[in-house]
């Protein structure tokens, strides 16, 4: 068959038959009955079955297609079925007389029929968003389906169809005919030509065997892992399977990504290595891979505008060609170079074509003149934000040339001055150019031999090898002038004395004007054919390169494991501004859980005062000095009447610890009432009364004898729920104090949070405190309230959390947020409380109280105090509550929304009714959030709560940029 004829074919409608008739057609010949709905398809007609018991797909094509080729279809499923470690794939099922294929007329139309097994699975296309875990998958699972196919064969495999991307030229021409929009056919046609442009010098080695030729997010089927991901893993519709190339089957499944791949076409890379993984594929066919996926989306927007002149309600097509236009739009949205060298490095080909050699562009600059800037992460120039200042590269530029009048920016730098705050994708920051500032007038001379191009003030030195592309030079060539290595090419613009500027970048492209910067995914790539400047100037002008990776190794090889890090595949996180916390390639996170910063990240007035103390003095408590006297005096007012003491500590832990200890002291006795699920820090004491199996999972079989945990009061998940459940829950208390009456060895205490911290933020019932405490006290006993992660202005409308509850405690701790990240701790109690404890000995801690730290916590209240942080907590906190609220009215996994200020809890739940824990969803969620550039993490006994405690410089901006994507991953998936 011809390439017009196979298109001719393609043209015929699908054959007229009803959902009556199909149902009559299964009726008559399989003896089935049951429910039935039209599938979709472009060129059959196919429905499926449900009896009840079973599923089934009738798939009825014209008699027009040739039998032959239909069995081929049944023969290639009966054989990948036959396999071991094959995908799932459905088999056709024999009518009662034993036929696989049936010729039936169907009111006047002659038809053909089959009938398969229908694979039960979600498909892949209609997913918005899917994750790199998926993408592998499916390349996996393309490479399986190929090497099953490899060995088999079929008359039936030779045919001529309009997909078949080794005739993709022809057949995009004459589809065009059926574009009517102009400059859509002339896009499509220009895609079709430089495709074949690159495919045909490359195609002689490609392979040729079966292939199935529609392994696409379309054709297969899904079922969700453990994450709640979908994860693709059995194939449908055999209709493309053919004799092909190889490399056409990997590129379908690539195509078929991008509609998914939200603009990047390096969405891609993962299904590549997969599949080269598992069916290695030749030099050659991955260099042509790319120009495969860009003649596969030129047949599939021209097949489908063709479909729809034929049939203009073809639901199918209609539902797609939105999906085809868009994987049309991201495959000629790069150059073929770029992603043949992004391929090519993802499978480990990595061969650099060396460089020819390439002279000194500034003859009259000695190398060792050349200063350079330093713009990157870590750079000390970049204070108080300046870095959002759009002049800030030239600025430090300038200041770095004024010691030799030579400077130059550094290549490959990942640049702080160009990230950007509230972006869901990381900007593009890795600088593939050098600015350099030089005085004007000096010259430049051709480091190569080439052609001069212009392009307005562009000079570009052309040469088949290397282009090198200038601004800033007056040239006086004409464009088409060749020059020979040394020849004189202009000097930098500028008036005499001035100080000029040049831009310089090298492209192995001659075809590109090469991007400034590019994303720190695609740099790699772009490096390769964007080679460094340092040979034009005889100085290497190279930042280093980051090291995440072998950082992150040599952690995992001396941090003890205990010592968990955030997720398993870390940014590498060096600086932090306000809310924001910046890795080494310049990407900005905005920073949800990180309650320990209460003030935000580089606080300039913090920074100076902490610098000014160390260079006074730092040492211990026990020597006398202003600060320590000045802190507790602050902490003990911000305490409630009565509580006029105060005990500095390094953590929460030791806090904690030391709150014990005094509880021990002053009653004379031991045991202490705590709650489940509760965590209060790491030391032997605080652990002991630390019952939360998502930090200790074995929590509860460890717990010494003197530690009586009794029921958390979570009335969004415990046995008692609701506002009412507060009798219930001081009863758990009242059964578990009369166990220690009856014992006769007395209590010490009983320590909590007050609000149930852990759990994501949830209030304890009303007056729960108050009678409790009042229990305690009745015996004797200490009532400890642990404010570590909650209290300090946290909550927005409280200062503490107990004063929600109405009642004061004996004994306050305090840590975290208090010092803004320096290791700070606090114990503030009654004086008779803290002086029981010297009948055990004087307490000391190494660095609690010391100058330092105190000056830190100061400076932590006077900033809370000006800021009006509480104040920003409450508004900005209760403004995401809201939000965070109305999501819950639209996403059925939102179980419910924890807290109050910026301590707030996020539960995720499968069932509203049962509350089963969404545990693996969550953390699926947290993954996707910080690809979105959020970080969170999941908290509570089921890690199924978003535990949100930002620092409480929180703008109402960044509150909605972490709620809309928030809704965008509970929209799209994770």
């Amino acid at each position: 068959m011809s390439d017009n004829a196979s298109v001719q074919r393609a043209r015929l409608p699908r054959p007229n038959v009803s959902a009556e008739q199909a149902a009559g057609i299964l009726r008559e010949h399989y003896g089935l009955e049951g429910s039935i709905r039209e599938l979709g398809s472009q060129q059959d007609r196919n429905y499926l079955i449900d009896t009840g018991a079973s599923r089934f797909v009738l798939k009825i094509a014209r008699a027009e297609y040739a039998t032959v080729e239909l069995e081929a279809q049944n023969a290639a499923m009966h054989h990948l079925a036959g396999l071991q470690n094959m995908p799932r794939v459905p088999v056709p099922l024999a009518d009662g007389a034993g036929r696989h294929i049936l010729a039936l007329s169907v009111g006047g139309e002659d038809c053909q029929v089959r009938l398969l097994t229908y694979l039960d699975g979600e498909p892949l296309t209609r997913q918005r968003f899917l994750p790199a875990q998926a993408v592998s998958a499916l390349g996996t699972l393309s490479a399986q389906i190929a090497l099953g196919l490899r060995d088999f064969s079929h008359p039936g495999l030779d045919r001529d169809l309009q997909w078949d991307l080794r005739r993709a030229g022809p057949v995009a021409l004459q589809l065009l005919g059926s574009v009517s929009d102009h400059a859509r056919r002339d896009a499509i046609a220009k895609a079709m030509i430089a495709a074949v442009k690159h495919i045909r010098p490359l195609q002689a080695a490609f392979r040729t065997q079966p292939i199935h030729h529609d392994v696409t997010d379309d054709n297969v089927v899904s079922r969700r892992d453990r994450h709640g991901r979908f994860v693709p893993d059995g194939v449908i519709d055999f209709g493309d399977v053919m004799t092909g190339w190889l490399v056409a089957d990997l590129a379908v499944t690539c195509a078929s990504l991008l509609h998914h791949a939200d603009g990047d076409p390096f969405f891609i890379l993962p299904a590549i290595r997969a599949f080269h993984r598992l069916y290695p594929l030749k030099e050659e066919e991955l260099r042509a891979l790319w120009p495969l996926v860009v003649a596969r989306a030129v047949i599939l927007v021209a097949s489908s505008e063709q479909q729809l002149a034929i049939e203009p309600d073809n639901v199918y097509v209609l539902g797609n060609i939105d999906h085809e236009r868009k994987i049309f739009e991201v495959a000629n949205s790069v150059p073929f170079s770029l992603m043949e060298t992004a391929i090519l490095q993802a499978v480990g080909f990595t061969a650099e074509k060396p460089l020819p050699a390439i002279g000194l562009l500034l003859p009259g600059i000695a190398p060792e003149d050349v200063r350079l800037t330093d713009l990157s992460v870590l750079s000390l120039d970049f204070v108080n934000e300046n870095w959002s200042d759009h002049e800030i590269d030239w600025k430090l530029l300038a200041k770095a040339a004024a010691e030799t009048e030579v400077a130059s920016t550094r290549y490959g730098e990942y640049r702080l001055s160009y990230t950007r705050l509230h972006s869901d994708r990381a900007p593009a920051t890795c600088a593939l150019h050098v600015d350099i500032c030089l005085p004007a007038g000096a010259e430049a001379i051709a480091p190569f031999d080439a052609t001069i191009v212009r392009n307005g003030h562009h000079l570009v030195l052309a040469s088949d090898d290397v282009c090198l592309h200038v601004d800033g030079l007056d040239c006086p060539l004409e464009a088409g002038e060749m020059v020979t290595t040394g020849q004189s090419i202009g000097q930098v613009a500028g008036a005499a004395g001035a100080v000029g500027g040049l831009r310089l970048q090298l492209c192995r492209d001659a075809d590109l004007v090469p991007p400034l910067f590019a994303t720190p995914e695609q740099a790699a790539a772009w490096s390769m054919l964007c080679p460094s400047p340092s040979p034009l100037l005889g100085a290497s002008v190279d930042a280093p390169a980051p090291h995440s990776d072998e950082l992150l190794a040599m952690r995992q090889r001396s941090f003890a494991r205990p010592q968990k890090n955030y997720y398993s595949n870390p940014p590498q996180i060096e600086r932090g501004w306000k809310e924001h916390m910046f890795d080494v390639c310049g990407r900005a996170y905005l920073d949800m859980v990180n309650n320990v910063t209460i003030l935000g990240h580089g606080h300039p007035r913090l920074a100076r005062a902490v610098g000014r103390q160390w260079s006074l003095l730092n040492t211990n408590s026990r020597f006398h000095y202003a600060a320590v006297a000045e802190f507790s005096n602050r902490l003990a007012e911000l305490a409630p009447e009565g509580l006029d003491t105060v005990f500095l500590v390094n953590s929460g832990s030791e806090a904690n610890d030391l709150a014990l200890r005094l509880a021990w002291a002053y009653a004379g006795a031991r045991n202490i009432v705590s709650l489940l699920e509760a965590y209060h820090g790491w030391t032997v004491a605080s652990d002991a009364v630390s019952t939360s199996i998502a930090d200790n999972p074995r929590a509860l079989e460890t717990r010494p004898d003197w530690v009586h945990p009794v029921t958390a009061p979570n009335t969004y998940r415990g046995p008692f729920r609701g506002k009412d459940s507060t009798v219930d829950y001081v009863g758990a208390v009242a059964k578990a104090l009369q166990h220690i009456d009856d014992s006769g060895s007395g209590l010490a205490g009983f320590i909590c949070e007050t609000v149930y911290g852990n759990a994501g933020g949830i209030p304890l019932p009303p007056g729960y405190l108050q009678q409790v405490y009042g229990m305690i006290r009745e015996r004797g006993g200490v009532c400890i309230a642990d404010e570590v992660q909650v209290g300090y202005g946290r909550l927005g409308h409280y200062f503490w959390g107990f004063e929600e509850q109405g009642v004061v405690p004996d004994v306050i701790t305090v840590a975290k947020g208090m010092g803004n990240g320096q290791p700070l701790g606090a114990v503030i109690t009654r004086r008779e409380i803290a002086d029981a404890l010297e009948q055990e000995g004087y307490f000391f801690s190494s660095a609690g109280g010391s100058p330092v730290s105190c000056v830190v916590g100061m400076t932590v209240l006077d900033i809370m105090r000006d800021e009006g942080l509480q104040e920003n907590a409450r508004d900005t906190g209760d403004h995401l509550k809201a939000r965070l609220e109305a999501l819950g009215q639209r996403f059925p996994i939102v179980g419910a929304v924890h807290g109050m200020g910026l301590y707030l809890g996020l539960e995720f739940v499968r069932d509203r009714e049962t509350l089963e824990p969404a545990t693996e969803e969550t953390a699926g969620i947290c993954d996707r959030l910080l690809d979105l550039g959020v970080i969170m993490q999941p908290t509570g006994d089921h890690l199924n709560v978003l535990k949100i405690k930002p620092p409480l410089c929180l703008s109402r901006e960044s509150a909605d940029f972490f709620a809309d994507m928030l809704e965008k991953v509970l929209s799209e998936g994770w």
